[in-house]
C-alpha cells in the first residue's frame, strides 16, 4: 500500500507540475522516476485521484475532476469550451435530465453548469461520467437539454 501511496504523490507531482497529454506520456514520466506501472494500472491510479483529461487552451491536459485543482483560466472551465469535448448524450423525462459525460467528464461539467445559474437548473449531482439535472418543469427540461445538444455541438 506504501508503494500506491508513494505512486500517486509521484503522479499528483507530475500533473502538477507539466501538461501531461496522455496516459503514454505519464507512464513515461513516471518510468523516469523509477515507477514501471501498466496501463491498467496507471488508468486506475488516474480513476481513484480523479484525473481526466479535460480541454485546455494549449490543448488537453490531465487535471482534477474533482474540484481541488482550479483550472487556470476561467474560459477552460466554461461549458461551452469543456461540453464539446466531454460529452457522450443527453436523456430525460419530466423535469429531469440525464447528462452522459466520457469518463472523469461529469464533475467538471457539472461544475461548469451550476456556475451559469441557468433560472432552468434547480441543481445537479455528478457522479463519474453522468449528470443529474433538476429542473423547474417538464419545459424547462426541453429547454436546458436543447441548450445542452446545441453547447456541444450536436444540433
Amino acid at each position: 500500500m506504501a508503494n500506491k501511496r508513494e505512486r500517486h504523490l509521484a503522479i499528483h507531482e507530475i500533473v502538477e507540475t507539466k501538461a501531461v497529454q496522455s496516459q503514454d506520456e505519464l507512464r513515461k514520466l513516471l518510468r523516469q522516476r523509477g515507477w514501471d506501472v501498466t496501463q491498467s494500472t496507471l488508468s486506475r491510479d488516474l480513476h481513484e485521484l480523479r484525473l481526466a483529461r479535460i480541454p485546455t487552451a494549449d490543448g488537453v491536459r490531465y487535471a482534477y475532476t474533482d474540484g481541488n485543482v482550479a483550472i487556470e483560466d476561467d474560459d477552460r472551465g466554461s461549458l461551452d469550451h469543456l461540453l464539446p469535448q466531454l460529452f457522450d448524450r443527453v436523456d430525460g423525462t419530466g423535469e429531469l435530465v440525464v447528462l452522459h459525460t466520457v469518463t472523469g467528464g461529469a464533475q467538471p461539467v457539472a461544475a461548469a453548469i451550476d456556475s451559469e445559474s441557468w433560472p432552468d437548473v434547480l441543481g445537479t449531482i455528478a457522479g463519474d461520467d453522468t449528470i443529474l439535472l433538476v429542473c423547474r418543469s417538464a419545459e424547462a427540461r426541453a429547454r436546458v437539454t436543447r441548450r445542452l445538444l446545441t453547447l456541444a455541438g450536436e444540433r
